[in-house]
């Protein structure tokens, strides 16, 4: 009968495990949704740089993607202005 036991146990820290892992993965879905143009447009501003090749473009790009998501992050969202700005 302890074997059984045991098995509970380790199946009861898997699902609390896997159910942590979505959460996170929720989470950063979430940031990625929100700052990521900002981070493509940096890592083009970089690429450019490490080529040769000025930059200046892209890493303007990316301040403006950065004000957009801080403006979009100050936005108060209630049901009824939620779809709002969502679409892409």
């Amino acid at each position: 009968m302890q074997p059984v036991r045991i098995r509970r146990i380790r199946g009861q820290g898997m699902t609390e495990y896997i159910i942590i892992v979505a959460l996170i993965a929720v989470a950063a879905i979430g940031v990625y949704r929100l700052f990521g143009d900002t981070v493509r447009q940096q890592m083009a501003g970089l690429a450019n740089e490490l080529s040769g090749e000025s930059g200046k473009s892209a890493r303007d790009g990316a301040k403006k993607s950065a004000e957009k998501a801080e403006k979009a992050a100050q936005a108060e969202k209630d049901l009824s202005n939620y779809y709002e700005g969502n679409q892409k």
